[in-house]
């Protein structure tokens, strides 16, 4: 059996094979309410063989949108759309998951197909906020520095979207701790100048996303995985490091954390050097770092190179972005080439000569 395909078991979830698809922005809601859109995005992955179908990044109130189409969880009227998809994700064999987010000071800006700007007031902006008034680029809004009564309904405020997301269904949780977002804000020297309790020495720095993920785990059950995608560098000198991931993830496994997920960048303005697989060196040295699970991400395509990442020990599973936009099937395809029997619904077999029904 190719190792890709090998179940991955986790507290009391199994997942199917170690595919997972990365949570992707799809900026088509309106008042964070999911739609159509995103049933048909994520069951279509379901469908395709995936087995961890997560959510986008899913703002836990308003001013945590990236921007003002992004997914929410802070209404209690958004558990009812989402539990429809979920509910679909999970009757086709994949395990429905949910990123938790908070965009921080990189919030009230356009849909990337628009032309970049921040959004005012006069059109649905709002205040963003952040560890300091550090502007994440020239041109971007100011942040508003968050008071420790501010983080502390933070918490209240994550507590709730957790609550909602179980009642939803799902059976997987994430925390949104990377690419320059409220949490990576808060850990990188690069932006967080505070000289409290949650700035300066490392401790302080990460105190907001050991907050948050214990917020999340005191509600989720212990029954149910919990991972944190984290930025594994900031790619600038004097900035977030891999050795400071590695330190961040033993601490988040005392707090019941699972899984890392694990990106880089995002923080600052810089040059990332991209190629295939250049983010598998940083799931490798958090996995053996830190003694937790990882998933890999970043330009996987092939199915060889997903396949070796798991047969060696690289990452516990691999996770597909681009490559699922272009191929929601690229499980079953992946299946195929590494030698393994394709399963898909029946009523798609006409479409997949050889497989065998789901």
């Amino acid at each position: 059996m190719p190792h890709l395909f090998e179940p991955l078991t986790i507290r009391g979830v199994t997942l199917r094979n170690r595919i997972g698809v990365s949570p992707m922005c799809q900026y088509s809601s309106v008042d964070g309410f999911a739609t159509d859109w995103h049933l048909v995005h994520l069951g279509s992955r379901a469908v395709g063989g995936a087995a961890l179908v997560p959510t986008e990044a899913t703002a836990i109130e308003p001013r945590g949108r990236i921007s003002p189409v992004d997914l929410g969880i802070w209404d209690d009227r958004h558990v009812e759309m989402l539990a429809r998809i979920a509910q679909f994700v999970a009757q086709h064999g994949a395990v429905p998951g949910m990123q938790l987010a908070h965009a921080g000071r990189k919030a009230s800006r356009n849909r990337p197909w628009d032309p970049p700007r921040a959004i005012p007031a006069e059109e649905g902006g709002w205040e963003i906020v952040g560890p300091s008034p550090v502007a994440f680029a020239d041109g971007w809004q100011v942040p508003h520095a968050l008071s420790r009564e501010e983080i502390a309904e933070l918490f209240r405020t994550t507590q709730a979207a957790a609550r909602r997301a179980l009642d939803a269904g799902f059976v997987w949780v994430e925390l949104h701790a990377a690419h320059g977002y409220l949490c990576h804000s808060f850990s990188s020297p690069l932006s967080n100048r505070r000289d409290d309790e949650y700035g300066g020495t490392f401790a302080n720095r990460i105190r907001l996303t050991l907050e948050m993920a214990r917020s999340i785990r005191r509600v989720w059950p212990e029954d149910r995985p919990f991972s944190v995608r984290l930025t594994c560098t900031d790619w600038v000198d004097g900035g977030w490091t891999l050795e400071d991931t590695v330190d961040l993830a033993r601490a988040l496994k005392r707090e019941g954390v699972d899984l890392v997920d694990c990106s880089s960048g995002g923080n600052v303005l810089t040059e990332i050097p991209i190629g295939p697989g250049y983010q598998v060196p940083f799931a490798e040295a958090v996995r053996r770092g830190a003694g937790i699970g990882t998933a890999a991400v970043g330009l996987i395509t092939e199915p060889t190179h997903a396949d070796e990442i798991i047969r060696n020990g690289r990452a516990d599973l691999v996770l597909l972005a681009r490559e699922e936009l272009r191929d929601p099937y690229w499980p079953v395809h992946a299946a195929k080439a590494l030698g393994r029997e394709q399963r898909v619904p029946p009523q798609y077999l006409r479409g997949f000569p050889g497989a065998v029904g789901t």
